[in-house]
């Protein structure tokens, strides 16, 4: 390579270096790239407190729910007919005041048990501090208690009952296990339809009950006067039976009438505080 033509060369490498440097330059002093901002998080908002309805002192006096009365001023029961198990239920440890509301007034005591028999009480509505339940001895009504004073206690049974078609059903969580078909109230003494538990069982006399115990329902007659005077004040029943003549038809004074087999099973799986559910 010739000094001359080295010498015309060299411009052009001074050309192109000068370009780099310069490019290296602006590289250099080039203001560096913007982040995108970051959202703001909005604070988290504070959670309401929970507010308890405040427990009036049961007045001096105050009446205790029997076998055959309870007071006035409960109010309905708001799932008559729903037949959505219910899993829990409440024995009263002690004398408890129920109440018409969460807050309300009291109306009376439950007691932890009625003519001896151990009172469980399905569990059927929920409020802060305060549940609802079954009541004994009336149809239809709730009472509300402070969540305290009482043992709890599972249910896994139910028995639901269509009149119409004469059907008792007995389920176990939620499952069918058994139905029968059974005899129910007649016209003038009908089985009190809503949802109602089995209060206890009881023994019977005579061979027309099929020589077996009764289970006793919290439900009532709606109508005291149309029943026999001997029946006035008893509770409607689900027992045995003599005779299959019976079975499909509406002829009782209220209570359900089971074949024997059909009683049999129930006094082995069906204990106090079991929902029942009658449907028309």
């Amino acid at each position: 390579m010739s000094l001359a033509r080295t010498r015309r060369t060299a411009p052009v490498c001074v050309l192109i270096l000068s370009f780099c440097v310069i490019a290296g330059l602006a590289r250099a002093t080039a203001a560096p790239p913007t982040k995108p901002p970051v959202p703001a998080v909005a604070p988290i908002a504070a959670q309401p407190a929970t507010t308890i309805a405040p427990i009036k002192a049961p007045p001096r006096g105050l009446p205790v729910i029997t076998y055959r009365h309870v007071p006035g001023g409960f109010p309905a029961d708001p799932g008559p007919a729903d037949t959505a198990p219910i899993t829990e239920g409440l024995h009263a440890i002690g004398k408890l005041a129920l109440y018409d509301a969460p807050g309300g007034n009291p109306r009376a005591f439950l007691p932890p048990d009625i003519r001896g028999v151990e009172v469980t009480v399905p569990i059927v509505e929920r409020e802060p501090g305060w549940v609802a339940v079954l009541l004994p001895s009336i149809n239809r009504r709730i009472g509300w208690l402070p969540a305290t004073g009482w043992s709890s206690r599972p249910l896994r049974d139910q028995i639901v009952v269509h009149l119409d078609r004469h059907e008792l059903t007995w389920l176990h969580d939620g499952v069918r296990q058994e139905s029968w078909t059974v005899a129910t109230g007649s016209d003038r003494t009908p089985t009190p339809p809503g949802r109602t538990f089995v209060l206890g069982r009881t023994t019977t006399e005579g061979s027309v009950y099929a020589g077996l115990d009764a289970l006793v329902l919290g439900a009532v007659p709606d109508d005291r006067d149309a029943v026999a005077p001997g029946l006035r004040d008893a509770h409607t029943g689900i027992h045995g039976w003599y005779s299959a003549s019976a079975f499909g038809r509406s002829i009782s004074n209220g209570c359900l009438r089971l074949p024997r087999d059909g009683q049999r099973t129930l006094l082995d799986h069906i204990g106090p505080g079991t929902p029942v559910v009658v449907l028309d």
